[in-house]
């Protein structure tokens, strides 16, 4: 297992069979006290500092208090953070070179995050008709089958499905990897979809321009809070099914003042992929990159 996202699969993200995910040490025996439990003798405030799972009033653990965010067992805080840091620096390495490809191509590369059934696909499938004629491909993340590839060839625009087996992410080799398998237009916009999980993929750099967050009404108002780390990382958050919230009492301004707690300054886009509701203004955002990478280009 991964010790940085727990995806469960070894050779994950590598090229040729080189592991960047390193193992973790063995767990060992489970004492009485349960797996993960603090020594005993430390008050509250020293296993706050200290990064150990503690509770309040003898109820809530929280393992994510240390320097690394997280806790394996048999792993120090230190380790953890050193692994973390070369599973990163390798993929920064990967990543910045597919910026720099799509860069050199005028090419707005955006990574769309969410959980699963948010709507990423639909609303990627609507979005490529709205776009047009501007030419879209689209790299498809997903632990397993090609549906979504073939949603998104039949919405017609081309797409590489990339499943990812255990992996609950993915990463920058993946996606250069793909890169090699579509036939990218010059001022074009490549979408990458990535694996439905709010956790793990905040912390991959594909190589994109911008993250963009998708989030549906129907996910609950406490999501942004509950899972910071994806939408800090996002530059923009796209509120989709706001046709639903009606219906299952979601408050769509509460949503992005939960958002706005974690990042300031995101900028948020209310959508309805069924309806079409703010689609415009979504669009626009997406042409607006896209002029914008082009200026860059033409900078350099």
């Amino acid at each position: 297992m991964c010790t940085l996202c727990g995806c469960g699969n070894p050779d994950h993200g590598t090229e040729g069979g080189g592991s960047l995910h390193p193992a973790p040490a063995a767990e060992g025996g489970r004492s009485g006290r349960g797996h993960g439990a603090p020594p005993a003798g430390l008050t509250h405030a020293q296993m706050h500092a200290l990064g150990l799972p503690h509770g309040h009033d003898g109820q809530d653990l929280h393992f994510g208090h240390g320097p690394a965010g997280l806790s394996v067992p048999g792993v120090t805080q230190g380790r953890l953070v050193e692994i973390e840091t070369a599973i990163l620096s390798r993929n920064d390495a990967l990543a910045a070179e597919n910026r720099a490809m799509l860069a050199g191509r005028g090419i707005l590369a955006v990574n769309l995050v969410s959980s699963p059934g948010s709507g990423k696909t639909s609303l990627l499938v609507r979005t490529i008709g709205e776009l047009a004629p501007i030419p879209v491909a689209v790299i498809e993340g997903d632990q397993q089958t090609s549906n979504d590839a073939e949603r998104i060839r039949a919405a017609g625009a081309p797409a590489v499905q990339v499943n990812t087996g255990k992996g609950c992410h993915l990463d920058a080799a993946m996606v250069g990897r793909a890169l090699g398998r579509l036939a990218l237009q010059p001022a074009s916009i490549l979408f990458i979809e990535n694996v439905g999980n709010l956790v793990c993929p905040a912390a991959f750099d594909l190589g994109e321009e911008a993250k963009v967050a998708v989030l549906s009404v129907t996910e609950g108002e406490d999501k942004p809070l509950k899972y910071p780390d994806i939408f800090a990382a996002a530059r923009l958050a796209v509120i989709n099914k706001i046709d639903l919230a009606p219906h299952c009492g979601a408050d769509p301004d509460l949503i992005e003042a939960n958002l706005r707690r974690v990042n300031p300054l995101i900028e948020v886009i209310r959508v309805s992929a069924r309806t079409g509701e703010g689609m415009e203004a979504w669009v626009g955002w997406l042409k607006g990159r896209l002029v914008a990478a082009a200026m860059a280009r033409a900078a350099t």
